[in-house]
């Protein structure tokens, strides 16, 4: 928790103290420098709910771990070194005892508690981020001329603090509880990390052509409009919002029918919106890797280059991801074995036998030409599409 000594201020600790050499800008997610901004400092103590007593030294010592370990604890949930002014808050030393004990009591390894601390300060710095830059920052914008931005904004806070953390509670317990209930349904505890999924990038196409021509509002509109279409179709319709890339989003399902099924209301959204430029769809089914809320390997792979050569507002799925649909019979192996199917339950029918078993197929598969794809050799695509009504 190092930076340069003369950004430590006058409650710097002795040089003597154990240091270590600071993080690379670049690596880290934001920051937790001092500030002598009299409101910043009325703000971080109202939200905190402590006074700055400690240095990254005093933490760790009072904490009873290393000051290596209080580092690493510290970069990884994204903060910027600082060096040894006297910044930290008995809340620190408490969040430093608490991983530690977790580690000495075997209940973590030390990369994984590392990694607790990646994960939830990477999701809650974002979370952060978007409350002050979307929420905050307009409900503090004076409401009388004359009033100050720093009036609104204490008393402000101070109402919201207590009602914000409830919620935020609330919600990681419900996600906490959907999640572990994935995995205890896991097949086997290879399956809890390398589980197969539906993967799904969808992406808007010319996205780089409107950056150029529409107002940074505008744009800023159009993505959190196009991010919240796609988080409450993912959700309602039982898929996993993996995360959003403004112009694209990747999400995962359990099963090929729901990742199909989302796919399409997507690509049926957008067109209705007429604000909304063309969509494309990309998915594949197959092994995927977890790690810390993101997905990984060749299947995700497959699907955004699936992504990239999709016709627009249309979707692209792999062979695999097309067998899944043929083999739960949600799809007919091909339109002839379909047609087929409905010739023979009307020749039933004008015998006075009604059909008992004709398929209800919900979408309709057409197979592409082959062609290579970037790093994983050809492949031969499958245009999904629906089929009736579902």
């Amino acid at each position: 928790m190092t930076v340069d000594d003369t950004t430590s201020g006058a409650g710097a600790e002795p040089p003597s103290e154990p240091s270590v050499h600071p993080t690379p800008h670049h690596e880290v997610d934001h920051t937790a420098e001092p500030t002598h901004d009299p409101l910043a400092i009325r703000l971080e103590q109202l939200i905190l709910g402590a006074d700055r007593r400690y240095t990254p030294f005093q933490a760790a010592r009072t904490a009873g771990v290393s000051m290596d370990l209080a580092s690493r604890f510290w970069r990884a949930m994204g903060f910027a070194d600082i060096g040894q002014a006297r910044a930290l808050t008995e809340a620190d030393v408490l969040a430093l005892r608490r991983l530690a004990g977790l580690v000495e009591a075997g209940l973590l390894s030390e990369p994984m508690a590392i990694q607790v601390a990646r994960s939830t300060g990477q999701t809650t710095a974002r979370l952060a981020e978007w409350q002050i830059d979307s929420f905050l920052e307009g409900l503090t914008e004076p409401p009388e001329p004359g009033m100050t931005r720093t009036e609104v904004t204490y008393p402000l806070v101070e109402l919201l603090l207590p009602e914000l953390e409830e919620f935020l509670v609330y919600v990681w317990r419900r996600q906490l509880a959907a999640a572990t209930g994935r995995v205890v349904q896991a097949a086997d505890d290879e399956e809890m990390v390398d589980r197969r999924l539906a993967v799904g990038f969808a992406d808007l196409v010319g996205f780089t052509r409107l950056t150029r021509r529409l107002e940074e509002e505008e744009l800023g509109e159009l993505v959190e409009a196009f991010e919240t279409t796609c988080a409450d179709l993912v959700a309602a319709h039982g898929g996993r919002l993996i995360k959003t890339l403004g112009d694209e989003v990747l999400y995962a399902a359990d099963d090929a029918r729901t990742a199909a099924e989302i796919a399409l209301r997507l690509i049926e959204a957008m067109t209705q919106d007429e604000t909304m430029p063309a969509l494309r769809v990309g998915i594949a089914f197959g092994t995927v890797t977890t790690r810390m809320g993101d997905v990984f390997g060749t299947t995700v792979n497959l699907a955004s280059r699936l992504t990239s050569i999709a016709p627009k507002d249309a979707v692209l799925v792999d062979g695999a991801f097309a067998e899944e649909l043929t083999r739960t019979g949600d799809a007919p192996i091909s339109e002839a074995q379909a047609a087929e199917e409905a010739a023979a339950a009307e020749k039933e029918r004008q015998n006075g036998v009604e059909p008992t078993s004709l398929p209800r197929y919900r979408y309709g598969l057409q197979p592409m030409w082959q062609r290579p794809v970037r790093g994983l050799g050809v492949v031969e695509p499958w245009l999904l599409a629906r089929r009736g009504t579902s």
